[in-house]
């Protein structure tokens, strides 16, 4: 192995690695704790196994205001069973005793990590093996708050770009994001219908004059069928509410982490074909 290789983050890696390959990565999301803490954790572990190539861990918050209904009962489920965000640590390092190769970020509000202090929260998160964060409510404009202290711990900050991202505030949005840069498909909430291919196409090369960084497109993704076609021309797919659903709708918490497996099973097969 290279020293360069082994001087890449966890994100570069795997999406180098998908680029060799000529294919899409899949990128999963799942609240921490739902439904409760010993089945949350075991759906997590089922992931890499079950074909995630990189893993969004959601910090539940009260107050989730860019997700949709699924997610936020799904963060309700955890917090009600008494999730907290050293318990989403743990479980980070959980993941860690078992797999050292799969990126996790870590998806969620400001405020929890403003509560736990961001200088504490962002040692146990590199000390626990996060590799990125998603944090959908603060803008570039707050930059020094998160995303640059991130930095001082090799923690990518990836921010999230939408159809109303215009030419004049991309470069803004672009200039501190690392990782990989969300598109977030359609306005709205997490969950909301999925525009059509060819559009979402057409803005993700607009995105792609301005950035070399990897590109995963996201909302409103919920069957194979959809996931490859998106899989084309992303370099990553990103489903959440389809598998906040399947622990929802699910008989019991067991069935449920099956669920959520035979469904990433089933999208990173597709992904996995879509530009043969």
């Amino acid at each position: 192995m290279s020293e360069q290789t082994m001087n890449q983050s966890r994100i570069e890696r795997c999406f180098a690695e998908l680029k060799a390959a000529n294919r899409a990565g899949l990128v999963t999301f799942i609240s921490a704790g739902d439904p409760d803490y010993d089945n949350s954790l075991n759906t997590l572990l089922a992931l890499p196994d079950a074909g995630a190539d990189i893993i969004e861990l959601g910090m539940p918050f009260t107050d989730p205001m860019a997700d949709g209904s699924s997610i936020q009962k799904s963060s309700l489920r955890a917090l009600t069973a008494g999730q907290n965000m050293q318990k989403t640590l743990a479980m980070v390092r959980a993941l860690r005793e078992k797999d050292q190769d799969t990126p996790l970020v870590l998806m969620g509000y400001y405020n929890p990590i403003y509560c736990m202090g961001v200088e504490t929260f962002l040692k146990q998160a590199s000390e626990a093996g996060v590799d990125g964060l998603i944090v959908v409510d603060l803008p570039p404009e707050h930059d020094d708050e998160l995303c640059m202290p991130a930095r001082e711990y090799n923690i990518h900050f990836i921010r999230l770009a939408t159809p109303t991202t215009d030419a004049k505030r991309l470069p803004l949005v672009l200039e501190n994001t690392s990782g990989f840069l969300y598109y977030v498909s359609s306005t709205g909430v997490t969950g909301a219908a999925a525009p059509t291919p060819e559009k979402v196409q057409a803005e993700v090369e607009a995105i792609r004059a301005h950035t070399d960084i990897p590109i995963g497109v996201g909302f409103g993704i919920r069957t194979p069928e959809q996931a490859a076609r998106i899989a084309r021309f992303a370099d990553g797919v990103v489903v959440g509410s389809a598998l906040t659903d399947c622990i929802e709708n699910a008989a019991s918490p067991a069935e449920g982490t099956q669920a959520v497996a035979d469904l990433v099973s089933a999208l990173s097969g597709a992904i996995k074909k879509a530009r043969d």
